[in-house]
C-alpha cells in the first residue's frame, strides 16, 4: 500500500481539482475516504487470508465499495451538493486501490470484487510499498517509501494544485 500521507494528498488534490472551493467537511471526508480502504488490514487479526474477498486489498479496495461508500456519504453529508460530494468521495476512495496497484508489493488489488476475485497490479509499479504498522514506518524502509511518494505522488499533486491555483487566480 501507499502510505496514509500519499493517499491523503491524492484525496486533497482530487477535492481541489473537482471543486476548488471544497468545504472543510468535503476535504475531511475525501481524506478519510482515501484511507478507509485499509480498514481491511484488520482481516489479518481474524486470520482471513489475503486472497479472500474480505482480505487485505479486497472488497474495501473495490469499485463497488467506492460506489457504496461515496453514495452513502454524499446522501448523508452532501445536502445540496450531493453530486459533487459523490464524485469527490468516489474518486478519493478508488484512488486508494489505484495507488496500491502501483506499488511494488502485496498481491494485487481486487477492483472487481465481489464479481471477480482476481487481484490486479498496473504495469507501473514504482511506488515503494509502505510497511503495515506505525513502528515499521519509522525505519529505513519508511524513508524509502516517503522518497518514492514524494517523487510519484507529491510532485504530480503539487503541480496539479499549482495549475489550479494559477487558473483560479488568473480569472
Amino acid at each position: 500500500m501507499a502510505s496514509i500521507f500519499g493517499h491523503g494528498l491524492v484525496a486533497y488534490t482530487t477535492s481541489k481539482v473537482i471543486d476548488s472551493r471544497s468545504s472543510k467537511l468535503l476535504l475531511l471526508l475525501a481524506i478519510i475516504s482515501a484511507i478507509i480502504p485499509d480498514i481491511d488490514v484488520l482481516a489479518f487479526n481474524f486470520r482471513i487470508p489475503y486472497s479472500h474477498p474480505f482480505g487485505h486489498r479486497g472488497f474495501t479496495h473495490s469499485i463497488l465499495f467506492a460506489i457504496i461508500w461515496s453514495a452513502s456519504l454524499a446522501l448523508y453529508f452532501g445536502k445540496n451538493r450531493k453530486l459533487i460530494f459523490s464524485i469527490v468521495i468516489f474518486l478519493s476512495t478508488i484512488s486508494h486501490g489505484i495507488l496500491d496497484a502501483m506499488t511494488n508489493g502485496g498481491k494485487g488489488v481486487g477492483f472487481f470484487i465481489p464479481f471477480d476475485n482476481t487481484r490486479y497490479f498496473f504495469s507501473f509499479r514504482e511506488i515503494i510499498v509502505s510497511p503495515i504498522g506505525v513502528e515499521n514506518f519509522f525505519s529505513e524502509w519508511g524513508m524509502h517509501v516517503i522518497i518514492s511518494e514524494l517523487k510519484y505522488i507529491a510532485v504530480p499533486c503539487l503541480i496539479l494544485l499549482a495549475v489550479i491555483f494559477y487558473v483560479k487566480n488568473r480569472n
